[in-house]
C-alpha cells in the first residue's frame, strides 16, 4: 500500500514516514500543497495524509482539487484545528477522516487501517499454493504454520499476491514497496525475492514465484 504524506513540519513528516514504513507502507512525503497535489493526481496512492495548513496550497484546497478526479481514494486530514465547524468544513471538502495534532501514532494507524479496509469489513486474505497471507492481521502461513517475515518481505509478498497471475515489473515493485527516492538500479529486489523463497521454503517443484527475464516477477499457481 502506498501513502502520500503532505506535511510541512519536518519533524512530523519524518515521524510519519518512519512509523508508516515500519508498518510496511510505501511512503512519499511532500512539504507544500502544490507539489502535494501534483503527486496526488498521479493516481499512484492508496491514501493521502494532508496537513491543513500548507504553503502554496492548503490541505483543504488540495483535497477539493484531488476529489474532482479521485472520488474514492481515502483522505485523512491532520490539523490543530478542532472546532466542530472546522471539522465539518474539512469533511465537507472531501476528507474521509480528521485527526487533531498532537496525536498518538497508534490511533492514526488504526484510522488508516479502517480507511483501507474493504467495504465488506472482511479480512483480506490471499493464497498462493500452500501459502496464505492475511493483510489485515499481517500474518503469513504455509501449510498452517506461521512464517515470520520482515516488514519489507511481507510488503513484497503482499504486492505479488495482490497481482497474482500478472507480471510485476521491477519499477512497479519499487514504487509499491519502497518510495520514489529509491534507486531503481539496485539489486535489492532480487535479494528480497531470494529471501522470500527461502523463508517460504518452496521445493524445486514449487516454483510459485517466478522470474520473468527482462521484466520482473510473477506469482502464479502451478
Amino acid at each position: 500500500m502506498r501513502i502520500l504524506v503532505v506535511e510541512d513540519e519536518p519533524g512530523i513528516a519524518n515521524f510519519l514516514k518512519q512509523g508508516l514504513e515500519e508498518e510496511s507502507y510505501a511512503v512519499d512525503v511532500m512539504s507544500d500543497g502544490v507539489k502535494g497535489l501534483e503527486h496526488a493526481l498521479s493516481g499512484e496512492y492508496d491514501l493521502l495524509l494532508l496537513d491543513w495548513m500548507l504553503p502554496g496550497l492548503s490541505g483543504i484546497e488540495l483535497c477539493r482539487e484531488f476529489r474532482k478526479q479521485y472520488k474514492t481514494t481515502p483522505v485523512i486530514m491532520l490539523t490543530a484545528k478542532d472546532t466542530v465547524q472546522e471539522t465539518v468544513f474539512g469533511l465537507q471538502s472531501g476528507a474521509n477522516d480528521y485527526i487533531k495534532k498532537p496525536f498518538h501514532f497508534e490511533e492514526l494507524l488504526e484510522r488508516i487501517r479502517v480507511q483501507l479496509r474493504p467495504a465488506t469489513g472482511e479480512h483480506q486474505t490471499f493464497n498462493l499454493g500452500p501459502v496464505t497471507l492475511d493483510a489485515v492481521a499481517h500474518q503469513v502461513f504455509k501449510d498452517g504454520s506461521e512464517i515470520q517475515l520482515t516488514q519489507k518481505e511481507f510488503a513484497l509478498l503482499e504486492h505479488l499476491l495482490r497481482n497474482k497471475g500478472r507480471v510485476c515489473r521491477r519499477t512497479q515493485i519499487i514504487e509499491s514497496v519502497w518510495d520514489i527516492h529509491f534507486d531503481y538500479n539496485t539489486g535489492v529486489i532480487d535479494v528480497y525475492i531470494n529471501a522470500l523463497r527461502k523463508k517460504l521454503n518452496f521445493s524445486k517443484d514449487e516454483n510459485y514465484i517466478q522470474t520473468v527475464r527482462g521484466a520482473g516477477y510473477i506469482a502464479r499457481e502451478l
